[in-house]
């Protein structure tokens, strides 16, 4: 018994070094011999799991057909290329942790052998005339949507070449009395069919896949942007309490310095030194005092309520331009009152970044314009420029956009504020008019009551 259970451990023992020695040889293979550099999209666990089911489907599919339906099949061809897959499987999965991300070169060397193995096993059994040829595309799709563009055509490619071989090569689908005949053009067909699904699915898949990454990513930069805004919002309280607690030493330096430039005699060598000390700590006392004058402004306004020609006035004071005037009016229906509000920093944010875009490109002046009535709040942001690019107006709001990347633009500002902006309510319009751009922000009354708490009747 004691010999058995030694004997079966070391069987094991055996097992596990060929499965850990296999694995070795893929990570060698697929480029995964550098931890640091599994940094993809796509999960070894994610695609384990898949091939998992892919195998099982494979051998229950072979052994239902060969043993329940009596139909022959070559099980000693195709035996083979399931458990090869199935040991594939294990050996990453001994070598590897579940949460490694697969780079893409190791993900496409995958994905194009799934494609391989399920068109060498097509080619045993019928060819495109195996009505699980349509399997092809269920890799070229994961592909699609975890791989770059390069990688997604090369799959491609490889899908359709398989399809190809497949169709050209004369395999009779297996039947209870050998095989069966189908046409050729029933072939032709379905080649033709399973070509135009393939690169289909592929380009749909990655196109949806790019854009979902593109808005995640975008998405990262907003909360980026706004955490900044916080931070810088922290900065200035810290740079008003700084200036309060500063201000009792720099009073008593004062004080010394007065006292000591009133002892000392004029043709006194220290008198000049005491009179920079003076003028120094007189500097500094502005200063501080400049700074707690604007932050105690800045620290109330959460809490008191301004009309939103104001708030819009004091954001764009901070983008403005030389030679570019501001105008900022309101236009209120009768019976109503100017919409207040309490501008937050997503607020500000949004509003700043629209400011600051027509400031630049205007040539000569901006208008704002606050608009009320019953139904909703508008504000109009109209200024001299030469207007939108007709390529991008119709795209304006969506991520990584811009006409300016040669001077560093990301074209993440205008999404950034429509991001932030839609939290509140606001619907944005953007058009060209015959004078400039022409930005148009609305809040239904109750969105507007909703955001900023205020009941426009």
């Amino acid at each position: 018994m004691g010999k058995r259970m030694a004997g079966a451990a070391i069987e094991d023992g055996r097992a596990g070094g060929m499965l850990h020695r296999a694995g070795a040889f893929l990570q060698g293979v697929l480029g995964l011999a550098e931890p640091a550099d599994m940094q993809g999209r796509i999960r070894l666990h994610t695609l384990s799991l898949t091939r998992w089911v892919a195998v099982v489907g494979q051998l229950f599919t072979v052994l239902f057909i060969h043993y329940s339906l009596g139909i022959p099949l070559p099980l000693e061809w195709l035996a083979p290329a399931i458990v090869l897959s199935a040991l594939i499987n294990l050996a990453l999965m001994v070598t590897l942790r579940a949460a490694t991300r697969l780079p893409e070169r190791s993900a496409l060397w995958l994905f194009a052998y799934d494609i391989v193995q399920l068109g060498y096993l097509l080619a045993l059994t019928g060819g495109l005339r195996n009505p699980f040829a349509a399997l092809l595309t269920v890799p070229l799709m994961l592909g699609a949507a975890t791989l770059g563009l390069g990688s997604t055509v090369l799959l491609s490619l490889l899908a359709v070449a398989t399809i190809t071989f497949l169709a050209l090569v004369p395999s009779p689908l297996p039947w209870f009395d050998g095989g069966l005949p189908l046409p050729g053009l029933y072939v032709a067909a379905v080649w033709a069919a399973l070509s135009m699904a393939a690169i289909l699915i592929a380009a749909y898949a990655w196109r949806v896949a790019e854009e979902t990454r593109r808005m995640t990513d975008a998405l990262g930069a907003a909360q980026m942007a706004l955490a900044r805004e916080q931070e810088m919002s922290a900065l200035g309280a810290l740079a008003t309490a700084a200036a309060h607690e500063l201000g009792s030493p720099l009073a008593t330096i004062l004080i010394t310095a007065k006292e000591m430039l009133n002892e000392l005699e004029e043709d006194d060598p220290l008198c000049a030194e005491a009179q920079v000390l003076l003028d120094q700590a007189l500097r500094c006392r502005t200063i501080l005092a400049g700074i707690g004058r604007r932050r105690d402004h800045d620290e109330h306004a959460p809490f008191v309520r301004a009309p939103l020609s104001s708030v819009l006035r004091e954001i764009a004071e901070l983008y403005t331009r030389p030679l570019v005037t501001l105008e900022v009016t309101s236009r209120i229906a009768d019976g109503q009152e100017e919409p207040t509000l309490m501008p937050t920093p997503e607020f500000r944010h949004a509003l700043g970044n629209i400011l600051n875009n027509g400031l630049e490109f205007a040539r000569s002046k901006v208008q704002v314009v606050v608009e009320k009535d019953s139904r909703e709040v508008r504000v109009v942001i109209r200024d001299d420029g030469p207007g939108f690019a007709p390529e991008v107006l119709a795209w304006l709001g969506e991520p990584y956009l811009s006409t300016r990347r040669d001077n560093g633009g990301l074209g993440l500002g205008v999404f950034i504020a429509t991001t932030l902006l839609a939290r509140t309510g606001a619907a944005l319009h953007v058009e060209n008019a015959n004078d400039g751009a022409v930005v148009t922000l609305r809040w239904s009354s109750e969105a507007w009551r909703r955001s900023f708490g205020e009941n426009l009747g």
